[in-house]
C-alpha cells in the first residue's frame, strides 16, 4: 500500500471537517450565537485530530498476502478482520479509481465472489501494482476454476 493513500485521506479529513465546522458554526451562530460557534469550532479541532491521528493506524493495519490457493486480505485497528478468498472463488476482480486517488496515483482493487458477505478490498495500491494485482488474481481464478 502506498503511504500516499494517507496523504489523500488527511486531505478529504481536512476539507470535510472544515466545511462542515464552517456550516454548523455559521447556523448555529445565526440561531443561538456566540458560545455556539466556538463549541462547534471547538469540536471540529477535537475531530480533526483524532482523524489525524486515527488515518496512519488505520493505514498500517490493511494488508494482502498472495499465496498459492488463496489471497489474504487483512484490515483494522481495534477490531481485526482477515479475510481469506480462494482463487476459485473469484468470480472477477474490480479496480477503481476515484478522481483523487488519480490524482495520487492510487487505485482500489475489488475482489467478488459468489457470496455477497465477501467484501476483500485493498485501498491505496498504486495503479500499476492494482493492475497487476488484478490480471494475475484473475488468471489464477480461471485457473483454479478450471480445476473444480
Amino acid at each position: 500500500m502506498s503511504r500516499k493513500l494517507v496523504d489523500l485521506r488527511r486531505l478529504v479529513l481536512l476539507v470535510s471537517v472544515i466545511l462542515g465546522t464552517a456550516v454548523v458554526a455559521v447556523v448555529l451562530g445565526l440561531i443561538v450565537g456566540l458560545p455556539a460557534v466556538v463549541a462547534v469550532v471547538g469540536a471540529g479541532l477535537v475531530a480533526l485530530g483524532w482523524g489525524l491521528w486515527l488515518i496512519p493506524r488505520n493505514w498500517r493495519a490493511w494488508g494482502y498476502a498472495e499465496r498459492l490457493d488463496d489471497l489474504l486480505v487483512t484490515r483494522g485497528v481495534m477490531y481485526r478482520r482477515l479475510t481469506v478468498v480462494p482463487y476459485g472463488r473469484m468470480q472477477f476482480v474490480d479496480v477503481a479509481s476515484g478522481p483523487l486517488e488519480r490524482r495520487y496515483g492510487l487505485a482500489t482493487v475489488q475482489l467478488h465472489t459468489a457470496s455477497p458477505a465477501t467484501d476483500a478490498k485493498i485501498p491505496g495500491l498504486p495503479a500499476a501494482e492494482a493492475a497487476r494485482l488484478r490480471d494475475r488474481l484473475s488468471a489464477l481464478g480461471e485457473a483454479q476454476a478450471a480445476g473444480l
